[in-house]
Order: structure tokens, then C-alpha cells, then sequence
């Protein structure tokens, strides 16, 4: 696979994403991902996920320098199989953890929020959800997905603003579970995952699934709707100019 690494240790996959500097999700990844992800789940020999990320970055959200040019078939099969994607990621039933080393936000974030809990490194770092001021609709499984850990007021307030929080902040607000040294922040969330290996397996897992019964449904709903007024406000004049502005000083950057 090209955009992300995987090793098996002890019954446990550590999945690390390894798409550039800063691991922005494209196509290729989101299907790497996906596919990883469905080979874990039906191989017995397999009892939890580590995600992590590399350097500074755990993902630094879509991809959108690609996805701009995108034609509009091309845009909104992408959004299909993203969304596809966290709907297998919220339904996906041995325990997962999210090491996250460095920046994670819009799409970053959406990954370590489906995950069962979430460890991330001290420093100048920022996660959340900041979709609303780059003018990009987030469909509502999303929505409920960062309810789910922040609560419907929370989690209104933040996606309305496009909070990015730092990581204390994330631990206040129940975004992330735990801070810790950059040097630690594998031991951590291993620490964390095979404590729920430990476990009895179908007795965890069908909790798991018990408690996000709610939101599975909702992730495996009919999006269509949503997906085309989302789309409609993505091809708007209004937010193709506030992308190409971004897109512009992102290549200025690097």
C-alpha cells in the first residue's frame, strides 16, 4: 500500500498513515484505509487497531488541493466513499484508538471520533471540526458522530464556530481522553487499546456495538439528500473562492 504502513504485533495492528507531510486523506488512502480496516475486522488473529500518525501531523483532513479538481462526478463519488468510509470506521467492532501525534482537524478529526478513544500529544497542536467557516456543509452522521463524544451543545457550539482546540482544551470538552509526551504517545494509546483486548471479545464488542447503535444506524442511512445539498454549496461560487484561497497559501507554504 502506498499512503499507509501496517505491523502486527502481539495480536495488535498498528495502522500508521504515511501520505506526505502532513497525511491529507485522498481517494487512494481513504480506500487503503477502508480496505486495512475490513481485512482487520474478519481476521481472527487480529484483536485491536492502533492509528497514528507521523512527525507533526495525524491527518491534516481531506485532501483538498485534489479534491478541488475534482469534475462533479468525480467530487461527489469521493464524498460517497468518504462517508462510506466513517459509517465502516463507527461500525467497525474490535476496539481501535487513535494515537494522535500532531495536527487533526475537519477530516483528521472525523477519523480519531470514530475511533474508541483518542491520545494526543502535548504541544502547539490543533483538532476539531472547522468544515463551517471553509464553507463546507457537514452532513449530519458527522455531526451526530461529534455529539456522540462532546454532547449536542458542545458539539453545536463548536461545528457552528469551527473550533479548533488545543490539546488541553480537547481534554476538557471529552474531544481527546488522554495528553501525553510526544515520545509516549504510542506506549500510551497501546496501553489503552490492550486494555480493551483484555477483555472478553464478544462481551466488548457487542457492547460496542449496543451503544453506538444509534449512530450506526445513522452513518448507514440513505445520505443522498444531505450529500446533494452539500455538494450544491461545494461547487458554490462562495465556497470555490474561499478554497482557492486556501489552496493558494497552502503552495505558498510549501
Amino acid at each position: 500500500m502506498n499512503t499507509i504502513t501496517t505491523t502486527v504485533k502481539d495480536k495488535l495492528a498498528v495502522i500508521t498513515l504515511n501520505r506526505g507531510r502532513s497525511n491529507a486523506l485522498n481517494r487512494e488512502m481513504v480506500l487503503e484505509l477502508d480496505s486495512m480496516l475490513q481485512n482487520i475486522a474478519n481476521d481472527p488473529n487480529i484483536g485491536g487497531v492502533l492509528l497514528a500518525g507521523k512527525d507533526n501531523f495525524f491527518s491534516a483532513g481531506l485532501d483538498l488541493i485534489e479534491l478541488y479538481h475534482y469534475n462533479e462526478e468525480e467530487a461527489k463519488s469521493f464524498w460517497q466513499l468518504f462517508l462510506n468510509f466513517i459509517g465502516n470506521m463507527i461500525s467497525f467492532k474490535k476496539p481501535i484508538v487513535a494515537a494522535i501525534n500532531g495536527h487533526s482537524p475537519a477530516g483528521g478529526c472525523v477519523m480519531a471520533l470514530a475511533c474508541d478513544a483518542r491520545v494526543m500529544a502535548e504541544g502547539k497542536y490543533i483538532i476539531g471540526l472547522n468544515e463551517v467557516p471553509v464553507g463546507i456543509i457537514v452532513p449530519n452522521s458527522i455531526f451526530e458522530l461529534y455529539a456522540f463524544w462532546l454532547g449536542q451543545a458542545n458539539a453545536t457550539r463548536s461545528l457552528l464556530e469551527g473550533k479548533l482546540f488545543n490539546p488541553e482544551e480537547a481534554l476538557q470538552i471529552s474531544l481527546i481522553d488522554e495528553i501525553t509526551k510526544p515520545e509516549s504517545i504510542l506506549t500510551a494509546a497501546e496501553r489503552r487499546v490492550r486494555k480493551y483486548m483484555a477483555f472478553e471479545q464478544n462481551t466488548w464488542q457487542q457492547s460496542k456495538l449496543n451503544i453506538r447503535k444509534k449512530l450506526i444506524g445513522i452513518a448507514n442511512s440513505d445520505q443522498s439528500a444531505e450529500l446533494e445539498t452539500m455538494l450544491k454549496q461545494w461547487w458554490s461560487p462562495g465556497t470555490r473562492a474561499i478554497l482557492k484561497a486556501m489552496i493558494d497559501n497552502l503552495q505558498k507554504k510549501s
